[in-house]
């Protein structure tokens, strides 16, 4: 089984989306976790009412570890709310990472956006991701399957970290087991952050972010400014 588990603040909006997206796979052994931030909106009672599992987070490393605490299935899937997943995704995921004994895998991404900028910058993103695949792995949190008993052997998402805690958490899992990024499927992610931040302001910060990284590590402080769940 999978347990799909998507750390949640306030996403009423969005969270549909990928709900309906998951109804729609051809792989259907899955049990959906929302870990849910105290939303003030609809999420909860959507999530409820998709019959998902829904237990308190917090920040999206928080959020994570707490649904993978109440996660029955042999392998995890981190999802966030934004992201909306083709039919066969699902299915051609596992069937690869069964197929190259991962432990850990993630998947390139592809901007849900018709603008050329967009295209561009996350075609940037990718061949970045793929670069430093062998010396300072990276899975983004909007899509990490991981198995829970390598999952737990880590000790889950430093909660600690307030920005990047996705990548620390694959640097680590890589360390000690198989980490691969799926070539059968893509990820389609949503740009409002970029829509909201600005591209070029974006494109600086997580360039300085990566120079934090290879340079000091992880991020404790919040030197970044980031927000989870800002957007509406």
């Amino acid at each position: 089984m999978l347990s799909i588990i998507i750390p949640t603040l306030n996403e009423g909006k969005l969270l549909p989306n990928l709900l309906k997206s998951l109804e729609k796979q051809t792989f259907q052994d899955f049990e959906i976790i929302v870990a849910d931030n105290h939303s003030t909106d609809a999420t909860r009672s959507l999530a409820l009412k998709s019959k998902a599992k829904v237990v308190d987070g917090g920040m999206p490393a928080v959020g994570r570890n707490n649904g993978a605490k109440v996660a029955n299935g042999e392998w995890l899937l981190f999802l966030d709310a934004d992201v909306i997943l083709p039919p066969d995704f699902l299915e051609k995921a596992m069937v690869e990472i069964k197929k190259n004994n991962f432990s850990v895998a993630t998947c390139l991404v592809n901007p849900l956006s018709d603008k050329k900028i967009d295209k561009v910058l996350h075609e940037a993103v990718n061949l970045y991701l793929l670069t430093t695949e062998r010396f300072f792995p990276h899975a983004p949190g909007f899509c990490i399957f991981a198995k829970k008993e390598v999952h737990l052997l880590v000790g889950g998402f430093d909660e600690k970290i307030k920005l990047a805690e996705d990548h620390d958490y694959a640097y680590r899992i890589s360390k000690l087991e198989k980490f691969g990024f799926l070539q059968s499927v893509q990820i389609p992610v949503s740009v409002r952050r970029l829509n909201k931040d600005g591209r070029l302001n974006i494109s600086i910060k997580y360039i300085a972010v990566e120079a934090h990284l290879i340079l000091f590590g992880p991020i404790y402080s919040n030197i970044f400014k980031y927000k989870f769940g800002h957007f509406n």
